[in-house]
């Protein structure tokens, strides 16, 4: 029997109402309203439809959404001076600045300048360290939605085998130190590991993210394991010329039938991120204020 299709979109917007929930109730009992600044830098247009998504959906869950646009050419002082600004305006409880930057911006530098408490796309180093050291910190979006898809599949992770395939700063490692803090006993394999298939059918819990179109394949899955595809391959579509078509890590179709839950490409990890990054700026301002930090939607 095929395994269970795990449905992202329909647990994204699930979170997303919760939130919504608790924005309402920030308001009404605080006079609060959490604040996400997303600053673009030039006119990258996969950059500029993800803004959009991302203003949307912050205004739907009821919080304030501040866009920056800043020229292609930008020096770096004026990006770093607008940061700096966005630091100390109370209003903003999180910040992120999208991804990719022209060449002559250091994205590394930028993410430093961005004040760790409201780095929602937690990617300093401040944040890595807080979440290899098990204390509070702001959680990379993708392996948080990951943790959350996980946790409402399974429940208890405790004492289970994961492996997660991909050492990325962005999602490899902060995903194997939130399924340490799950009690797993994880591996965190890459292109150097020798005999991955046999190290992934070790898996319990199997997390692929290296970008390899199908490089998973259902031989390479424990039965009754679940699978996380983090992957995304845009290939062009066999059957609608000049269309493209996207592919998880995982040969979806064929691990399926060894899985007991998969996530597809799109609709499964994908919706999570999003849903994540309004969870992440929603804990920062519960943080800033002192008050209770919401349930079920942090590490």
């Amino acid at each position: 029997m095929a395994g269970t299709v795990i449905d992202g979109k329909a647990f994204a917007a699930d979170v997303r109402g919760q939130i919504a929930d608790h924005v309402a109730r920030l308001k009404a009992d605080h006079g609060v309203t959490p604040g996400l600044a997303v600053v673009l830098v030039g006119e990258d247009p996969a950059s500029e439809v993800y803004v959009a998504a991302k203003h949307r959906q912050t205004v739907e869950v009821g919080m304030a959404s501040f866009e920056h646009k800043l020229p292609a050419d930008v020096p770096e002082a004026d990006l770093f001076a607008l940061i700096d600004q966005l630091n100390a305006d109370p209003s903003v409880h999180g910040i992120l600045c999208q991804f990719p930057v022209p060449d002559h911006l250091n994205e590394r530098s930028v993410v430093a300048r961005i004040d760790p408490a409201k780095d929602v796309d937690g990617l300093s180093v401040v944040n890595a360290g807080l979440l290899a050291s098990g204390e509070k910190g702001l959680v990379s979006c993708t392996p948080l939605g990951c943790l959350m898809l996980l946790r409402d599949q399974i429940g208890s992770m405790s004492g289970m085998e994961a492996v997660v395939v991909g050492r990325s700063n962005l999602f490899g490692k902060p995903m194997g130190q939130l399924l340490l803090q799950e009690n797993c006993t994880v591996t965190i394999a890459h292109s150097r590991t020798k005999d991955l298939a046999e190290v992934c059918r070790r898996a319990d819990i199997l997390v692929a993210a290296v970008g390899r179109a199908e490089m998973v394949q259902a031989d390479w899955v424990k039965p009754g394991a679940t699978v996380i595809d983090v992957g995304i391959t845009r290939i062009p579509h066999p059957d609608k010329p000049g269309k493209t078509k996207l592919l998880g890590d995982v040969a979806y179709e064929t691990v399926r039938e060894v899985a007991s839950a998969v996530t597809p490409v799109p609709g499964g990890v994908g919706p999570m991120t999003i849903a994540c990054l309004l969870a992440n700026t929603l804990t920062a301002c519960c943080r800033a204020h002192g008050l209770e930090e919401p349930k079920g939607l942090t590490a």
